[in-house]
Parts: structure tokens; sequence; C-alpha cells
């Protein structure tokens, strides 16, 4: 169901850093927040799994077609910022 992902650390006012994952999913298919985070929790150690989830149509990516995550974070930051 998912197409491509990202992995970014955000602050967490408990744990100071926690696990966003940034998905974007296949077209048409639907995935809950909680159906993905149940998944990873399965496969992944506890704290490798997503906190947050935040579905999107896309990733920035380079010219070389790697996913930029210094972008995602500055994002990120902005957003909380505003």
């Amino acid at each position: 169901k998912v197409r491509e992902c990202a992995v970014i650390g955000v602050e967490d006012e408990v744990q100071g850093t926690e696990v966003k994952a940034l998905v974007v999913l296949k077209h048409g298919v639907s995935l809950k927040e909680e159906e993905l985070v149940s998944y990873c929790r399965e496969k992944l150690a506890v704290y490798k799994s997503p906190k947050y989830i935040e579905f999107g149509k896309s990733l920035p990516r380079e010219s070389m077609g790697k996913i930029l995550k210094r972008k995602l974070r500055h994002e990120m930051i902005t957003e909380k910022l505003t």
C-alpha cells in the first residue's frame, strides 16, 4: 500500500526525539494511520516504529532521485513555527 516513505526525527516534549514517517501511498489505495503503526510495531523494534505519520502526495527529491530529508526537516520546523 505504501509507494515510498521517508523517516525523520522530530522533537518530542517527553522523549526528546521521536520517529515521524512521511508516507506516499500507491495510487487508489487507502490506509489508516493506526493500520500502518500496527504493521510497523509488528515488524520493527518499538523505538524504531513511528509515533507520528503524515501522508502526502510526493516527497522532495534531488536531481539524482535521492529524498531530501533536510528539506523535510526544514518544512517540519517551518510548519511548527507558523
